[in-house]
């Protein structure tokens, strides 16, 4: 197992991943497009993020990129950690990999001051929430509708 930085020149092995284990894409946006996901991966983030400060990660298991997370910085207050985005594909999944790869976005946002580290989580998504509360994330009561996608997606927070 290991985990490091990505950068963009890397989102053609993003979009491997995600034609390789789209199940989280189909779930959440009903389609998967790979290549623009992969993209957005490095581009996306919560409001008033400072991109220098997010952290695009890869976990490889055997040399194959098997999961993705992104972690960013000043969301929803400044001192605050977001993780954007965490998904491992399915055969990474099982294993306890979820809880060492978790470990690490919470080391490194710890190492960053963070007192906190808030998620979404899609209400269609119950394995998703089981992993997110097993791990100790609790539910913030701050919920929202996407009308572009018809989720309705949960904010969750831990303290570091």
């Amino acid at each position: 197992m290991l985990i490091r930085s990505l950068d963009p020149s890397e989102a053609p092995l993003v979009a491997a991943l995600y034609r390789a284990a789209p199940d989280y894409w189909l779930l959440a946006e009903g389609a998967v497009d790979p290549d623009r996901q992969a993209a957005e991966f490095f581009t996306d983030g919560p409001p008033g993020r400072d991109l220098a400060l997010t952290h695009h990660l890869g976990f490889f298991l055997d040399d194959r990129l098997s999961g993705v997370a992104e972690v960013s910085y000043g969301f929803p207050e400044p001192a605050d950690a977001y993780l954007g985005l965490m998904l491992l594909a399915p055969w990474a999944q099982g294993a306890g990999h979820g809880r060492a790869f978790l470990a690490h976005v919470e080391a490194l946002a710890r190492s960053r001051g963070a007192p906190r580290l808030y998620l979404a989580v899609l209400e269609a998504n119950p394995r998703g929430w089981a992993f997110w509360t097993r791990e100790g994330f609790t539910n913030t009561g701050l919920s929202r509708h996407d009308p572009d996608t018809g989720h309705t997606l949960h904010r969750l927070v831990k303290g570091l």
